[in-house]
Parts: C-alpha cells; structure tokens; sequence
C-alpha cells in the first residue's frame, strides 16, 4: 500500500493550479476538468500528484466540504495490487465503504478503484492499476501530458509522511483502525512539552510500502495540536511532508518563488553544534544550512561500518490556507536515516508556538 495521490478541496482550483506552479514549482497537468458540480484540477512535481477541486454549486461533495472545514486535505488515496481482496479485507474489518469497487479500461492498461471513510474525517481512495493509466477516470490525457510536465528547477522525490491531527483522547482509536483496517504498524511515538503547551505523538508505517504516517493529539488545552482542530472544525491533515534532495538548494529557489517557511532562531545552530559535535559537515555546508534555516538531526549509526551518522533535514513552511491548520514540510534523509528525530520534532514544536504568540493564540 502506497500513497498514489493527495485529494484537496479549496474554493477555487485554478487559483491553487496557478500557485502551486509559481511558489512551489508544481506543473499543471491534464488540464481542468469540470463535471455539473466540481472543477478539478491536477498538479505535479517528480513522483509527487495532488488533485485539486473546487465547487460549482451547493451539490457539490467540495462544497459540502467546505461548509464544515477550511480548505485541505479531503482524500489521501492508497494504491494497492489487488483491490477486491483489500477491500474483502477491510470491510470484514469494519470500514465503510463511500464507494464501491468501479473498473475502467484504456488503451495502454486498467484502473480499478473503490473509497472507503477513513477513521478521522479522512476518506480513502484504495486505487488498482494495471498497465499505464490515467491519475483519475476522467483525465484520458493526463499519460500524455505527464510526460512533459517537469519542472528541471524543482522537483520533488515523493512524499515522504502524512500527519494527522486527531482531537484529545482519540489517538489510540485513530492509531487501532489503521492498524487493524489497513495494515499499518506502530514505530516510534512521543511526548512532548514545552513550558507552554504538548502533545502526543504515534508514528504509523505500512510495512510493505514503508508509507509513514504519525498521528497527533493534544495533550494541553493550548496546543498548537488544538488550535488546528478549532481551525479545521476536527480532525484532519495537519502535513505533506515533500522528500526534497538538496533540500537547501530547493528551499531557497521556492523562497525566491515566494513561499514562505517558519522561521528558526540562531540560536538553534549554536545549540546544535554543542549537542551534536560529530556532525560532519563542512563549513560551506553549515552556512548553506543555516541561510536556508534548515532544522538538522543527528541519528545514532544503523552500522559500525558507517562513517557518517544518519541525517535528518527539514524546513516547514508557513500554513498555505487563510487559517492556521495545513503547511508542507520539506525533508531530505541522508545515510540512510530512518523515521523521526525527537530534537526536529521539538523544534517545530517551538516554532509553531512562536506562530501561536504571534496570532495571540497561545
């Protein structure tokens, strides 16, 4: 099971096409498409696929969306190797289906697709294909345009995690039916708590596909965790995290661009530095990091045989909505590093909490 791509809802999907492609280096693909209700759109960056669509009228499934929530994530779609026995699978396991199994066939391959409700507001699309086909149904020239919609500038490996927001309390039902539904398995999971507010963290991977996808909840009335389920009115995506190579590179071409990013004191890199003196990097590269303001873990060595220690980089950037709730973060892994590290976790923790001061909302 793998993440094949990212549904938004939004009031109007050009007006995201278009900023999507200037501050974030996305092509539009397949062109819009528009039915009696929705217009949709398609963007892409590498291995990277997001859906856009927006109302036409109160019919529309955006439209009643949007008169619950914020515009944001409304599907995050898996895909599978043989979609009636997941869905045997997880219906025999209690899911509940939005939308049975429905199969198209095209000229180079077939698509076989089917929706389920997922446990915190968040539906998923369990998606089969055979041979190539296109992202959706009902873009027959999305193959076509694919082909040619690469940004050489900016271009994302894939995604790397999803995070979910869930409200207090609803952390470990949320975590059993990913578990017990789709197969996801338990990895790390956190605490953390600064003099002004906390949460509670599970990381949950598929163990096939190695999809990561850490659930948060709440653990003050003040966290940054509660302040995204006022604003969403629930539960949902509180991140996309983009697998960046170069991430330093990147981000400073998508600041160039105009996106905006959380911002890290300079006292982050001096602390660094003390906590973690066998990080080996040179002096061009700390500069390079520390223009770009670039957050960096040092993980213990997997293998004695490893001269250098597993790298964790990443930068997040500022919600990309009106209200305080969804934001991409930009990470790129070295030798080999492998899940989450405490220390970043705890800096954009803090980070987001100076947002909070700054909305006066903590």
């Amino acid at each position: 099971m793998r993440i094949d791509h990212i549904h938004f809802y939004v009031e109007d999907a050009p007006r995201y096409r278009d900023w999507f492609v200037r501050c974030m280096g996305f092509q539009p693909v397949a062109g819009g498409r528009t039915n009696p209700h929705t217009h949709t759109e398609v963007v892409r960056s590498g291995q990277v696929e997001f859906v856009l669509s927006s109302p036409l009228c109160s019919t529309s499934p955006v439209a009643q969306f949007l008169s619950l929530h914020p515009p944001g994530v409304a599907n995050l779609a898996f895909g599978v190797w043989d979609l009636d026995r997941v869905m045997e699978e997880v219906v025999a396991k209690g899911a509940k289906v939005r939308e049975a199994i429905q199969f198209l066939e095209f000229p180079q391959g077939c698509l076989k697709w089917s929706k389920i409700a997922g446990e915190a507001g968040i539906d998923h699309t369990l998606i089969e294909r055979k041979g190539v086909t296109p992202l959706l149904p009902t873009l027959d020239n999305w193959v076509e345009q694919m082909a040619v919609a690469e940004n050489p500038e900016i271009s994302f490996a894939g995604i790397d995690h999803v995070v979910l927001n869930v409200a207090s309390g609803d952390l470990q039902q949320t975590v059993s039916w990913y578990e017990d539904v789709l197969g996801f398995q338990r990895q790390q999971s956190f605490s953390i708590q600064t003099q002004q507010s906390a949460l509670s963290s599970q990381v949950m991977v598929h163990p096939v596909s190695g999809v990561q996808l850490p659930v948060n909840e709440p653990a003050s009335d003040n966290s940054q965790i509660q302040e995204f389920l006022d604003a969403n009115q629930g539960a949902g995506i509180q991140h996309i995290a983009l697998s960046a190579p170069q991430i330093a590179q990147i981000t400073q071409k998508l600041r160039n661009a105009g996106l905006s990013f959380l911002e890290v004191p300079d006292t982050y890199y001096t602390q660094l530095q003390q906590r973690h003196p066998e990080l080996q990097l040179s002096q061009a590269e700390w500069e390079e990091i520390i223009q770009a303001q670039i957050l960096v873990d040092c993980q213990e060595a997997s293998s004695q045989l490893s001269h250098y220690p597993p790298l964790l980089l990443q930068i997040f950037t500022q919600p990309i909505f009106s209200q305080p709730t969804f934001f991409f973060e930009l990470i790129e892994r070295r030798s080999q590093a492998k899940g989450f590290g405490e220390g970043n976790f705890r800096a954009l923790f803090e980070a987001m909490e100076r947002e909070q001061l700054k909305r006066a909302s903590l």
